[in-house]
């Protein structure tokens, strides 16, 4: 049973809140405060990309939600004018739970960083998207913490010297995409902050999706990690080294398609020559696969030196969200009229301590 079963109103994927009578437009979703980022930020384009997109959504604004935890990232709901919530560290994917379980009919976003996600918070992401919460949370990976004035972050590449580790890092970095994968995430993308149209799209299928939409973003921090993703913005870098992910189609990629991918032993994907691989054993685009093998493999084709990287939908498939769960347990429990809580309490099945 779902929320829709139920004749409630739900939020994101299936059932959209309706809109309001005068299309939105940009401007609308800018809120009055003054957008303080550092300059050269990749955060700008980000904010300015989702503020254009919202408004194709065709949802009220009183009915989108953003939460973060801390970074620089996570002031992004002072920005948007919808409504918003600044929490604390590492635990927005928790509260967000709490919102979208309670509220079906909202649109509910996490912002978050790859320090606030992946360390502190860790726990809280990984069980938000087992739990296939109807959430879409934007991992900002600039591989760095940036507010607290570049520590080393959970995503940073090993023997990365910082104030944190003046010898270098000797951490082994998480691949966001895979450890959403392992957590059985049912939706999960990546995109670069500089590609808009691509950030674009991604976006908006995950804003489509209903359950857990992880969405990794590739995002400059300027002053503590400047240059992380460079050779991705590189024209004639980024041909070599980006693999678009286009379902019903044959990866491939090189300034002349040139490249592409294929399977191989054990279950595990990679790059090659279409010359050499063959234009048959290519491997061809399909994130509704229910399996995690198959995404998984594609998320371990790049490495963290960039030398292929993979962007666009890695899973997209359907699983029953853990909220519209609970709504129908609390509707079964009220139709088949549960014991008073109270009565329960001071029933006769206690005991006495000392």
């Amino acid at each position: 049973m779902t929320a829709t079963d139920l004749g409630l109103p739900t939020a994101g994927g299936l059932d959209l809140v309706p809109g309001t009578d005068e299309p939105q437009k940009a401007k609308d979703y800018k809120s009055d405060q003054e957008v303080r980022w550092c300059p050269g930020c990749g955060d700008y384009v980000v904010l300015n990309t989702i503020q254009s997109f919202l408004p194709t959504l065709g949802l009220k604004r009183e009915n989108i939600v953003f939460i973060s935890g801390i970074g620089c990232s996570s002031r992004f709901p002072y920005y948007m004018n919808t409504y918003g919530m600044h929490s604390i560290h590492g635990r927005a994917p928790a509260i967000a739970t709490g919102l979208a379980t309670t509220r079906p009919d909202l649109s509910v976003w996490v912002v978050t960083g790859d320090g606030d996600a992946l360390s502190i918070g860790g726990n809280h992401l990984i069980h938000a998207l087992r739990r296939n919460v109807n959430l879409k949370i934007l991992l900002f990976n600039n591989r760095i913490y940036g507010l607290t004035k570049g520590q080393y972050s959970p995503t940073s590449d090993p023997g990365t010297v910082t104030k944190s580790t003046p010898m270098g890092s000797l951490d082994t970095p998480f691949n966001p995409v895979s450890l959403a994968l392992g957590a059985e995430a049912t939706f999960v993308g990546r995109a670069l902050d500089s590609d808009r149209k691509g950030l674009t799209e991604v976006l908006t299928a995950a804003a489509q999706h209903r359950g857990s939409a992880l969405v990794e973003i590739y995002q400059n921090c300027p002053i503590f990690n400047d240059g992380a993703f460079d050779v991705l913005k590189d024209s004639d870098e980024a041909s070599r080294r980006i693999i678009p992910l286009r379902p019903g189609e044959p990866i491939r990629f090189g300034p002349e398609g040139e490249y592409g991918v294929t399977a191989t032993g054990w279950g595990g994907l990679e790059a090659g020559k279409v010359s050499e691989i063959g234009e048959d054993n290519l491997v061809v685009h399909d994130p509704t696969i229910a399996d995690t093998a198959y995404a998984f493999a594609l998320s371990r084709i790049g490495d963290q030196h960039l030398n292929h990287t993979p962007t666009g939908i890695f899973r997209q498939v359907a699983r029953p969200t853990y909220d519209d769960q609970v709504r129908a347990q609390l509707e079964h429990a009220r139709q088949a009229k549960a014991p008073d809580l109270q009565a329960l309490l001071r029933g006769k099945d206690t005991w006495t301590v000392g």
